[in-house]
């Protein structure tokens, strides 16, 4: 049945919202978006600014798709649909503001305006930006495109996305165009959300002319300083907008019954896709790897074994949020009652100074700038200082790896069990050696490593991913008192699979596999499992692995087998058990040793 309403300031839910929205654009009247929102279709009025009209052929109910915690108390008071658990990724968020509201959750100093927000501030903020979305046009299962880096905007973008039941498809500003646009088009976005209009001027003439794009957020800067041939006809919202639009229409949709009775609810199931990442594409066109809130769920209420964080403890983030390692690690920080701080590559060293975080999550190549600017400065010292160093570092190092020995966690892959007589000459000998080079140890603590730890914080640990760990970076780090914990993972496992824990930190090693994992070394030729100690490529398998690669089921069924392993392509071994000997405490570990040959799969560690 044909309708006309017209909306004016007297009326509440989403109506009242729309008006906002339109009577504030800057659109030429009248201006219609036949093609933007299927089935509807909004005019301006000739001649007023403050009236919109909607034209619809069927008055269809609204389906809205839920985060069932976090949207609780604007769901009917139905037991289906109200839950305690987290059934979605952002459902996280109302248990943490109901636990640390007032506490800092994010710090954002480099982005203009600087930002901070509570917990209960973060939690209304996603709340608001989902809500901005359904009030102009997103639909659950859509595909959004979300390019952009680092900063507390991000994170409220990502999780309002998911917060309505559309998927977000992310990549960072620095992935060159072309790589851009067929991510873009491969997903089958419908809208782009971007970092700010630097950016966005430089997708603009590929994306205009390859793309369909229905809408543009604008997470930073001012859409006056937008291309304007490129968003001509094209409605572009900022950041503040849709948080007013979603305030608005929450308040609305809260006080009207009838709004309520309009609208069909629907909650995200665990199942469901949360996100799409592309991995890097070094053999080809990137592929999507289909991450479910499942997925992503067994991250932040497994992780915890890995980094037992406690409410008030400090991260510094610096590496991509999009990537998978970095996300998982902010998703799960957030449950704990964290404060997360966003840093640079540039301010990366004053920040470490002046925030003092007891954590660090990063990859490889920052520990080792740190070690490079630490053998800097002891190299510049004066020849008395740099020797005093040199020397005791010497003796640091021969200490942790005699201490290692004699506690029973110097990794070997040698199946055979050692005897128990040599074991214990050998433990023995380890530790009168240790307890003679422990006072110049504790010594070099004083004078040293005190200096050093007050220049790079990271006060509990550092957590390394993405990347192989170099043997004498971690000893370094290990023989100055820095705890560095190695884990490994890919974009496909959401991605943590294994990691180092603080009572069992084997270097040389990526730790234990986290829980509900498992672990099977395969030999490359037949695909026979291997016994403990045994090379061969690795297959891992658990909740966190990815549902499979978009509108790509050739790919999928290369990398997961029908029992739901998943081919990492990388060739490693299992520690074996022994009972005595230098690796009595290493059963069990995963070692990684690299790539497998024959193996182009392009996943991210």
């Amino acid at each position: 049945m044909a309708t006309l309403l017209s909306l004016t300031s007297s009326f509440d839910n989403y109506n009242y919202s729309l008006h906002r929205l339109f009577s504030r654009s800057k659109f030429p009247c009248p201006i219609t978006f036949a093609p933007k929102l299927p089935g509807v279709r909004f005019r301006l009025s000739p001649g007023s600014k403050s009236r919109v009209f909607c034209e619809s052929k069927t008055k269809e109910e609204q389906i809205r798709r839920c985060s069932p915690l976090l949207e609780k108390t604007s769901l009917p008071s139905n037991g289906a649909l109200v839950s305690d658990e987290w059934k979605a990724v952002p459902d996280i968020w109302r248990s943490s503001a109901e636990k640390y509201g007032d506490l800092v959750a994010v710090v954002d100093p480099y982005h203009d305006p600087p930002s901070t927000m509570t917990y209960r501030q973060l939690e209304q903020e996603i709340l608001d930006f989902s809500e901005g979305l359904r009030v102009i046009g997103v639909k659950p299962e859509e595909k959004i495109a979300l390019f952009a880096d680092n900063s507390c905007r991000w994170l409220v973008a990502d999780q309002g996305i998911m917060a309505t039941g559309a998927v977000n498809v992310v990549r960072g500003s620095r992935s060159a165009v072309e790589e851009l646009l067929h991510i873009y088009n491969h997903s089958e976005s419908v809208g782009l959300v971007v970092d700010n209009p630097d950016f966005f001027n430089n997708l603009a003439g590929t994306f205009c002319s390859k793309a369909t794009v229905r809408f543009i957020v604008l997470l930073w800067g001012e859409k006056s300083c937008l291309a304007s041939d490129a968003t001509q006809g094209l409605p572009v919202f900022s950041y503040k907008e849709i948080i007013e639009f979603g305030r608005e229409s929450r308040a609305a949709h809260i006080n009207s019954h009838d709004a309520r009775q309009g609208c069909k609810y629907e909650i995200i199931d665990s199942e469901d896709i949360a996100t799409i990442v592309y991995t890097s594409g070094t053999t080809g066109n990137p592929k999507g790897v289909m991450l479910t809130h499942k997925n992503l769920l067994h991250q932040i209420e497994n992780l915890r074994d890995v980094v037992p964080t406690k409410t008030g403890d400090r991260f510094l983030s610096m590496l991509p949020s999009w990537h998978a390692y970095e996300r998982a690690c902010e998703y799960f920080i957030f449950t704990g009652g964290a404060e997360q701080v966003y840093t640079t590559v540039r301010n990366l060293k004053d920040d470490l100074k002046n925030y003092q975080p007891q954590y660090l999550v990063s990859v490889p190549l920052v520990y080792e700038t740190l070690y490079r600017g630490i053998q800097k400065q002891i190299s510049t010292s004066s020849t008395i200082r740099k020797l005093i160093a040199l020397s005791f570092l010497r003796v640091s190092l021969a200490y942790m790896e005699l201490k290692r020995i004699y506690e029973g966690q110097y990794v070997t892959g040698n199946p055979k069990q050692p005897s128990y007589l040599v074991s214990m000459l050998d433990c023995l000998w380890a530790r009168i050696i240790a307890v003679i080079l422990w006072p110049l140890h504790m010594l070099a603590k004083k004078l040293v490593y005190e200096k050093i730890h007050s220049a790079i914080g990271i006060s509990k640990a550092g957590i390394s991913g993405g990347g192989s760990l170099p043997v004498h970076i971690d000893r370094f780090f290990e023989a100055i008192g820095v705890t560095v914990q190695n884990g490994y993972g890919l974009t496909e496992s959401s991605p943590v699979v294994a990691a180092r824990r603080p009572y069992c930190n084997v270097l040389g090693s990526v730790g234990h596999p986290i829980q509900h994992t498992e672990f099977e070394i395969v030999d490359s030729e037949t695909g026979e499992v291997l016994p403990p100690g045994s090379k061969g490529i690795v297959k891992v398998r658990g909740p966190q692995v990815m549902k499979g690669y978009y509108k790509n089921p050739l790919a999928t069924k290369q990398a997961l087998d029908d029992d739901g392993w998943l081919d990492t392509g990388d060739i490693g071994w299992i520690a074996p058990h022994h009972s005595a000997g230098r690796s009595r405490r290493c059963g069990g570990v995963i070692v990684i040793e690299g790539r497998a040959k024959g193996h182009h799969c392009s996943f991210i560690r």
